[in-house]
């Protein structure tokens, strides 16, 4: 029999599945709590009563034993105060967007494989935390958020990820590593294996193999010789080895971002505008060479304790405008953060991108005329920056009370005006 590391290649990876639960029925208790919330409630094809078929059901319903697929006829039998919802897909793919905008916030290594349930590669997401740290912290965002509950599953790959959100539901998290598996798969039936359905799973009934730890005790050449490839990948799964990678959406907008560790901690709200003014510059710049267009805002905070908080807000337009991003960090941050409490780290990320040439830029109705001599001055001033380094043009805001000192001391040499400023501050 072959080592495990024969099949697993990918070592280190750590990958999170989400899954929403009872997402429909969930999503039309966030928006009608008073109506729903804790009731048994059904979303249905149709609500006729005879040709119905219940496409989801919460855990209300659930326990009083209505389940999906069951006619709603039958269900009504069962439960005669059961509410029937008619689906509203317009509103279930606005939240769909909502959740992963918020799970997109840990890393750009995105799938969404329906619009209820995306897998994370979060290898290289130390920064916001532990793994279980982030799996903790979007559960509670996507619920204090939107009021939708999630169950999580981290693991080394997708297999025991998905695997994982599966087992605590609702709003659950379950760590399932490779080591777990014969301890808390084997005796399970091969049809929970994800990705082996009910028809190969009676195929392999045939074959005397009931559990994933016969599957797994199972020469190889002989599920081969049966299923072809797909017995190799049996086998491998039995054993909870996946080296599939998270194929990130090549339709999902990427993000521009940029953070910044502070030489010490700082708690004024002056110092913490000058620090947003410095990043929303330099997302702003490297937005607009790529020739895009943002509608999210996202800051980051991490305290110095090393804990890490996100918070993002959609607007209403489109922008590459550093104001725009500036006045939008600078009300998350007063939003979410008290001002006495010191902060280690700052960063702005913009989201939603959309290419340029693709957006129809939306004119403020009150500033219309001024638009186009702010985007030529904003094209002057890249350009400036763009032959003579970044340091040719700087706002006031970046210089402090009194920019003309700083600049007479500096005399415009190489160095950061921007950085050495924040250094002098402190100092």
């Amino acid at each position: 029999m072959r080592n495990v590391e024969d099949y697993y290649p990918a070592k280190g990876r750590v990958i999170l599945h989400i899954d929403m639960n009872a997402f429909y029925c969930s999503v039309h208790e966030a928006e009608e709590p008073d109506k729903y919330k804790s009731k048994p409630t059904a979303v249905a094809g149709s609500v006729e009563l005879r040709k119905g078929v219940i496409v989801t059901c919460s855990y209300a319903a659930r326990q009083l034993g209505i389940s999906t697929g069951m006619l709603v006829s039958q269900a009504l039998k069962i439960c005669p105060d059961l509410i029937v919802i008619a689906p509203n897909f317009h509103l279930y793919r606005k939240y769909s967007k909502a959740f992963m905008n918020i799970a997109y916030g840990y890393t750009p290594l995105l799938q969404a494989v329906s619009i209820d349930e995306c897998y994370l590669d979060i290898t290289g997401s130390k920064q916001f935390g532990t793994p279980l740290e982030i799996a903790e912290e979007i559960q509670e965002r996507i619920m204090n958020e939107l009021g939708l509950p999630c169950s999580i599953g981290i693991a080394p790959n997708k297999l025991l990820a998905k695997m994982g959100s599966d087992m605590k539901k609702p709003n659950g998290i379950t760590v399932l590593r490779i080591r777990d598996v014969p301890g808390l798969l084997w005796d399970r039936p091969c049809s929970q294996m994800y990705g082996i359905g009910k028809k190969t799973a009676e195929k392999l009934q045939k074959m005397g193999i009931y559990t994933l730890g016969q599957l797994a005790g199972t020469d190889e050449r002989v599920l081969v010789e049966r299923f072809g490839v797909t017995g190799m990948w049996m086998k491998k799964a039995a054993y909870g080895l996946d080296d599939s990678p998270v194929q990130e959406d090549q339709g999902k907008n990427k993000s521009v971002g940029h953070t910044t560790t502070l030489p010490r901690d700082i708690s004024s709200m002056d110092d913490v505008s000058r620090v947003m003014l410095n990043l929303a510059d330099q997302v702003a710049r490297r937005l607009r060479r790529q020739h895009m267009m943002a509608q999210t805002v996202q800051i980051t905070i991490r305290t110095p304790d090393m804990k890490t908080i996100t918070r993002s807000h959609t607007l209403e337009k489109l922008t590459e405008n550093m104001d725009d991003i500036y006045r939008e960090a600078c009300t998350l941050y007063r939003r979410h953060w008290k001002e006495d409490r010191p902060v280690r780290l700052l960063g702005i990320t913009l989201q939603n991108l959309v290419a340029k040439e693709d957006s129809a830029l939306q004119l403020d109705l009150f500033d219309y005329e001024k638009q186009p001599k702010k985007e030529q001055l904003t094209k002057a001033m890249d350009m400036l920056r763009d032959k003579f380094g970044e340091n040719a043009v700087l706002t006031a805001g970046m210089l402090g009370d009194d920019p003309s000192t700083l600049i007479r001391n500096h005399k415009l040499r190489g160095t950061s005006l921007q950085t050495d400023f924040l250094r002098e501050k402190r100092e």
